[in-house]
């Protein structure tokens, strides 16, 4: 397998990505999405990696974390995928992997790629029609971003610096979804990449 190109070092923000092998899903069930959050949070905290936004769809995944301590932001995945998967074979009786390659890692450099993601995350439900509104999706953190819902997968600090009007940041996503505003160029070709875009 290559050598991963990005390099993780503390302070810096990543897009981490992936999806269930030839797109089969990889939460079939409430309980999957709920163990996968437990194991999220307990590696995230355990690692000192901050989940800034984060959206779990029935076949892929996308983080936006922030590495806080001096543990890789890789080994999250690493950690949380290696026993969700062992536990999702058992309880469905399965076998093999469940992801279609390693995750995916993209460097976020500037407050407009760091902005424009968050939006990209929490528009996801509605982008693939499970969700008719992201706040109606569970399974992300844009309810808690929005006040509608206490989670303890959220950077409050965050949101209050980078999006201090809640109001705003709902009206940037909506204004997303209704094709009034779009993502920048190098998202896009980056999302096309991934065959996300």
């Amino acid at each position: 397998m290559p050598r991963r190109k990005v390099q993780f070092v503390q302070g810096a923000y990543y897009h981490l990505y992936n999806r269930g092998a030839g797109r089969q899903s990889i939460c079939r069930t409430d309980d999957d999405y709920h163990r996968l959050l437990r194991l999220i949070k307990s590696v995230a905290e355990r690692c000192q990696i901050a989940l800034i936004a984060y959206c779990l769809l029935p076949n892929h995944f996308h983080w936006l974390v922030r590495q806080d301590g001096i543990a890789s932001v890789n080994l999250l995945p690493k950690r949380v995928f290696g026993s969700y998967t062992r536990i999702y074979n058992h309880i469905h009786g399965r076998i093999g992997t469940l992801f279609e390659d390693r995750f995916d890692a993209k460097l976020v450099n500037t407050d407009e790629y760091l902005h424009h993601l968050c939006c990209y995350i929490h528009a996801n439900p509605v982008r693939h029609g499970i969700a008719t509104a992201p706040e109606l999706w569970p399974y992300s953190n844009y309810a808690e971003w929005l006040g509608l819902r206490n989670g303890t997968l959220v950077d409050h600090t965050f949101i209050q610096a980078h999006f201090p009007d809640k109001a705003r940041y709902q009206q940037f996503v909506s204004a997303y979804l209704s094709g009034q505003s779009s993502l920048p160029a190098p998202l896009r070709t980056y999302l096309q990449q991934l065959g996300e875009g």
